[in-house]
């Protein structure tokens, strides 16, 4: 094994997808002095945007909300294909001079504190080559999201051996699928699901969607003319402004609604199915079981799932898999489904803080341990955030805050003479539910015991509300007696 090679940072990031990249730009913004550099495993950027390449990738939130705050998205594009989100991460990344500072193909393993040093030691290996690296910093941030990258999540089932077609995860998408002509199912009722039923629709001889249970589903649409009809009257800066503020508030409603008038809520979403489907379609395989924001919302631009619904050339089955066959899937109602591909769009392998090995003065630290103070720090861990977005809204609403506190407190350690900052929570304050229990989705229930806890109390809890969020991140004080600092002399601060 070649030696090891180590550099030092301010400030190492890992992962350049667009929670990373937007840190980054951040950091150039509000704090330039500092030295950074970002980790990245894959060898291009943009994370999530670049590793999925099924057909129709788009986003799932609109892209007014879901662009960065200090680049807001200008287009009027609503939900956005996934090169279009890829190609605006890297056009942020060369706009603010990111890019260079980016190092690739480097999967990060360990992240070891000392508190003698105050200082990160980070171990990584080139996975092109097997060679190791090390790296050290004062603060690091992960910017790694919540899933496995090299893996989505299959389930094992029965008979799955017998099946002569093809089987494929879209994670794992292969580059010269042919799937023309073809008799096509897709196991899943999901965000991927109902993207890949429309884009594939035309092409294929027949496609279906198997679900288990139905999801709720709302029509947005693709293109937002207000906005485009605007920009002939104002400046386009400032018309998606306005858009992006719009639709933050329309977000929020729709969420605020859904849990505390569930019933109407449901009623609504119910109604806007059928007003696309008609009257004579068997509502059954779109009425959930639960109540609406019990799990994600999925978001189809301009009703196009329904439109090849209606026409014939998809349809959506609502059963049980017995097992798959030679020729296809075996349902538990008896009917068989002939398929010459088998999509299992079963999600994904949730995976907090990429799966590092966290050690602090060589004592191990478990994520599922642990809480996030502010949803951004974490509980006993000196000197590291996470930068993680919503759930329940865009992602990069909160990753944008979360980003501009880290360089809030950054710039506080630095005019204090603050060597290090550590939550510690004195009351016990660690509920049995982790930080998304808020969703009963299959992907967070099969990863709740791999989780940070959620907490009794602010700020140890998730509130999953931008505006809290902001007047807790952005407006109060960086100083509330449970972020402990040590001052360079080592001694800690009151």
């Amino acid at each position: 094994m070649p030696k090891a090679k180590k550099q030092h940072f301010d400030v190492l990031i890992i992962g350049a997808g667009i929670s990373g990249i937007g840190m980054a730009c951040h950091l150039q913004m509000d704090s330039p002095e500092k030295s950074f550099a970002i980790l990245e495993r894959r060898d291009a950027i943009g994370g999530t945007w670049d590793l999925f390449n099924y057909p129709g990738i788009r986003s799932d939130s609109d892209m007014f909300s879901f662009g960065y705050s200090f680049r807001p998205w200008q287009e009027p594009k609503v939900l956005a294909d996934g090169p279009s989100i890829r190609e605006y991460v890297v056009e942020t990344a060369r706009e603010y001079n990111v890019e260079e500072k980016i190092q690739f193909g480097l999967k990060v393993t360990d992240a070891a504190w000392s508190s003698a040093d105050a200082c990160w030691t980070v171990t990584a290996e080139q996975e092109a080559t097997g060679e190791t690296r090390q790296y050290s910093c004062n603060f690091l941030i992960l910017g790694t999201g919540y899933y496995r990258y090299d893996k989505g999540y299959m389930p094992d089932f029965p008979g799955m051996d017998k099946f002569k077609g093809e089987l494929i995860h879209p994670q794992l998408w292969p580059k010269d699928l042919d799937y023309s002509g073809k008799r096509v199912v897709v196991i899943g009722s999901g965000a991927t699901a109902m993207t890949l039923i429309p884009a594939m629709a035309k092409d294929t001889a027949h496609i279906t969607m198997l679900q288990r249970s139905p999801s709720y589903i709302v029509s947005l649409p693709a293109f937002d003319a207000i906005s485009a009809k605007m920009q002939k009257y104002l400046p386009k800066d400032l018309v998606f402004k306005m858009a992006r503020k719009r639709n933050i508030a329309l977000q929020r409603a729709q969420y605020v609604m859904a849990r505390k008038y569930p019933n109407v809520m449901r009623r609504l979403l119910l109604w806007g199915v059928q007003k696309h489907l008609g009257d004579d379609f068997d509502m059954r395989h779109f009425t959930p079981s639960y109540d609406p924001w019990d799990e994600r919302l999925c978001a189809v631009p301009s009703g196009d799932l329904f439109k090849v619904l209606r026409s014939g050339e998809a349809s959506v089955v609502t059963d049980h898999i017995e097992k798959f066959t030679k020729d296809g899937i075996k349902l538990k109602s008896g009917e068989t489904l002939e398929a010459d591909i088998i999509i299992s769009a079963t999600g994904l392998h949730m995976q907090m803080m990429g799966d590092l090995h966290i050690t602090i003065d060589g004592e191990h630290r478990a994520v599922n341990e642990v809480m996030t103070y502010k949803s951004v720090l974490v509980e006993g861990v000196p000197n590291m955030a996470t930068v993680f977005g919503y759930t329940n809204a865009s992602w990069t609403l909160k990753a944008d805050i979360a980003a501009e506190y880290v360089c809030r407190l950054l710039n506080h350690m630095d005019a204090k003479g603050y060597r290090s900052a550590t939550p510690h929570d004195e009351e016990d304050s660690a509920e049995d539910s982790s930080v998304m229990g808020a969703l009963n989705s299959g992907y967070v229930k099969r990863a709740a015991d791999r989780m940070p806890r959620q907490g009794k109390k602010l700020p140890w809890r998730v509130l999953n509300h931008y505006k809290r969020d902001q007047e807790m991140l952005l407006e109060e004080p960086i100083e509330d007696g449970i972020l402990e600092f040590e001052t360079k002399a080592r001694k800690k601060a009151a």
